[in-house]
């Protein structure tokens, strides 16, 4: 096993990925599918937005001294630019410009492998999860949130024949 195997975060980790998982199938995914593409789309970005908060990796005592300001360089700015991303996302989808859903995509992409990046490195990097201090609700919570959110946006990116736009 990595050094960062740490059976209760894994498992509450796990949780949240099985709870975000089941909300989204039973209430979120439902709603947005019947939504206009664009106002779907949107309101999904719109929970990326508060993704700056990855930011805080990089603030001394939300975290401990000893985690590594590589891990915490990258997963900040890598957050701080998804949110970026997504506020951008969600101007284009507002606005309806011609290139929203390209930049819809773009948002998502990032997002999604900015995610996966910030757990592989987790897993790889990190000795042990306590070294996230306040922060350790992000990967455990707020992260499978996030991916599962990126699943109902790529889901409805690639909804054939679906490029209505908000009247």
């Amino acid at each position: 096993m990595p050094p960062s195997f740490n059976l209760p975060f894994v498992l509450s980790v796990i949780g949240a990925f099985l709870t975000s998982s089941v909300v989204a199938a039973v209430y979120v995914w439902p709603a947005v599918r019947t939504m206009p593409r664009y106002d779907a789309l949107r309101l999904l970005a719109a929970f990326h937005a508060f993704r700056f908060f990855g930011m805080n990796f990089m603030v001394a005592g939300f975290v401990s001294s000893e985690l590594s300001s590589n891990f915490a360089s990258q997963v900040g700015w890598g957050d701080l630019i998804a949110a970026v991303l997504a506020l951008l996302s969600m101007a284009a989808l507002s606005l309806q410009w011609s290139i929203a859903i390209p930049i819809a995509w773009i948002f998502n992409v990032w997002g999604t492998l900015d995610l996966l990046n910030a757990y592989y490195l987790g897993v790889t990097k990190i000795p042990d999860p306590g070294l996230f201090g306040a922060g350790i609700y992000i990967p455990a919570l707020y992260v499978p949130l996030l991916l599962v959110s990126h699943v109902l946006a790529f889901m409805i990116l690639s909804r054939a024949g679906a490029e209505e736009k908000t009247m």
